[in-house]
């Protein structure tokens, strides 16, 4: 059947829909893995992994199905509107930013520690940790809405993270410099809230794909704010 389209505007809704589908699924794994660390349920963590394959088995899937749309609509010099290429690509490049935040999530539920040993989290981190899957939230509805206005709340939130380390990390010193915290907890939290910000640094990755692909602009980071390039064409 010729390519036409229409039919390629329905196949790109289904592709947005199971990248919707996607970012829920890894939102209930990042969730689940917080929850076995501060639990220090060893067993909860050890069944994390296993939540993984079935997002590691959608993004080949996703993958797969938009090289092959965009293959079709080549081999068929198919006339394509650019904002629906634009689609497709921001597609594939949200659906890697996905998997790895849930390859993330798998390595915070690693260092989970046996419930009887391992000494309590501080506030400030549960906090961090809630503040995280916050953004996953606000990342995942940004995208299924297309809403760049709350894409632009994920970029600033990105810094809120960023302080919480900061702060945890020296509170962790001075801890150790007091003789309250071992080294090896200190680096186990350091360790954790690295995986922090790195969920939050691929969930604005994905909000400047949401922006780009509604609006047309790209975003830059610099050290202190996000500056916006005004679409061109």
């Amino acid at each position: 059947m010729p390519m036409t389209p229409e039919g390629f505007a329905k196949r790109i809704d289904r592709l947005r829909e199971d990248l919707v589908t996607q970012g829920r699924r890894v939102q209930t794994l990042l969730e689940a893995a917080f929850d076995a660390l501060f639990a220090n349920d060893t067993e909860r963590a050890g069944g994390i992994e296993k939540q993984d394959t079935p997002i590691d088995d959608a993004d080949v899937a996703i993958e797969k199905a938009a090289v092959q749309l965009l293959t079709e609509a080549a081999q068929e010099s198919a006339a394509l509107e650019q904002g629906q290429l634009r689609m497709v690509l921001t597609i594939a490049k949200v659906n890697n930013e996905l998997e790895r935040i849930a390859d993330a999530a798998v390595d915070v539920s690693e260092l989970t520690r046996p419930g009887a040993n391992a000494p309590a989290f501080p506030d400030t981190f549960k906090v961090m940790a809630n503040s995280v899957v916050g953004i996953l939230r606000d990342t995942n509805s940004s995208m299924q809405k297309s809403d760049p206005a709350l894409a632009k709340v994920v970029l600033q939130s990105q810094h809120t993270v960023t302080a919480f380390k900061a702060a945890i990390l020296r509170d962790a010193e001075e801890r150790i410099a007091r003789g309250t915290m071992s080294v090896d907890e200190a680096f186990r939290l350091h360790e954790i809230a690295s995986q922090c910000e790195l969920i939050a640094d691929h969930c604005t990755n994905i909000a400047e794909q949401v922006i780009y692909v509604t609006t047309g602009a790209i975003v830059r980071h610099t050290q202190t704010s996000w500056v916006e390039v005004p679409r061109t064409n």
